[in-house]
């Protein structure tokens, strides 16, 4: 039987993949209560669609940083997709091209930027963990602009690793062999650890700085004539921070749940987010997105763009590149769907009094 929608393709790679790699990919911090809470809250949201409009001729095409996109949707960095696919982010980066919008390159990745930039037919950002020793950051950063990457996204939620208990319970490592390749030395390696921490935990708890300021991004800004990005801003004043300093976007996000548990659902934060900020800094968002109803509802909320992870990871785990491309097709199928049936003929007429919105989302 085809599968039909992200929840299928996510339930078919849980068949596939062995215990520790699907613990891996789909587990979050502690007691997984923000990864719950992410998916949970799209579906507060109601929907309240104009009737009686013309939407014979539409389309989902937008831009992001003035990079034109296919529809208000591009692919979130998440690490090591060779414990999917042996062809890993190479085989990521063909269908994402393919599928007209961004792709954004995890430094945990298990293939070298250059040659994922080599095979891709789209944009790629590159996401960013800034490391203690400043010279390793700055390497990555000339590594990913002589590549070709277009943005910088720097991961700001992860000063530490918090604990995934499920990679605790499996001894996650990564397999003989496979290393994360943007990396060099003992930095690149994940090995079994006999702690609470994962192998990957330890491994970026020994050498990420947990020491970042506001100081540490005018240093990175200093490093790079690209666009920056932060990923994982949740609060208004930092938002409003990142603004006064010329970032360019910011990705409300909480890590997937994979880091600081009970952090706030990510879509009730768009809304006081963009309002303060206004057009100062483009607002994208991830964090339990598997729906094109749901991208409707971030882009009322005021988002330019939502970004996926994880069902970028099950399609790459069922079908490889393929499998991605119609994960991807899947998605713009429904927000074009969901546009016309919304009365929304363009990403531009998609408005805020489409929304019902619930009381206690609407405060900062």
């Amino acid at each position: 039987m085809p599968l039909i929608n992200l929840f299928e393709y996510e339930e078919r790679a849980a068949e596939i993949l062995n215990e520790a790699r699907l613990g891996y990919y789909s587990s979050g911090a502690r007691d997984q209560i923000s990864l719950r809470n992410n998916r949970d809250a799209w579906e507060t949201i109601h929907l309240l669609p104009h009737i009686l409009v013309d939407v014979a001729n539409r389309t989902t095409k937008t831009k992001i940083l003035d990079t034109p996109i296919s529809m208000p949707l591009i692919v979130s960095p998440t690490a090591m997709h060779k414990l999917a696919h042996p062809e890993g982010e190479v085989a990521t980066a063909r269908a994402v091209g393919k599928a007209g919008t961004i792709m954004i390159l995890s430094t945990l990745s298990t293939v070298p930027v250059e040659e994922v930039a080599a095979a891709a037919t789209g944009p790629i950002w590159f996401q960013l963990y800034i490391y203690k020793n400043s010279k390793d950051t700055e390497r990555l950063i000339t590594r990913a602009t002589e590549a070709g990457c277009s943005a910088i996204v720097i991961t700001v939620d992860a000063p530490v690793w918090d604990v995934r208990e499920a990679d605790s319970r499996n001894h996650f490592s990564l397999p003989e062999g496979m290393r994360l390749a943007n990396l060099t030395g003992d930095m690149s390696s994940v090995a079994a650890q006999d702690s609470p921490a994962s192998g990957l935990g330890a491994n970026l708890n020994k050498y990420l700085s947990c020491s970042n300021t506001w100081d540490t991004i005018r240093d990175v800004q200093k490093m790079t004539d690209l666009p920056i990005l932060l990923k994982g801003v949740l609060r208004t004043d930092d938002a409003c921070r990142a603004a006064e300093l010329g970032i360019k976007g910011i990705v409300i996000s909480n890590h997937g749940g994979r880091q600081l548990d009970t952090a706030a659902p990510t879509m009730t934060r768009i809304a006081p987010i963009v309002e303060a900020v206004g057009d100062q800094v483009e607002v994208l968002v991830d964090g339990g997105v598997r729906r094109g109803t749901d991208v409707i509802k971030a882009i009322a909320l005021g988002a330019k763009s939502v970004m996926v992870g994880r069902p970028i990871l099950w399609g790459l785990t069922v079908d490889g590149s393929d499998g991605i491309s119609h994960v991807l097709a899947l998605l713009h199928e429904e927000i074009d769907t969901a546009m016309a049936l919304c009365g929304c003929p363009s990403v531009d007429d998609i408005k805020a009094d489409l929304l019902q919105l619930p009381h206690d989302f609407s405060g900062r």
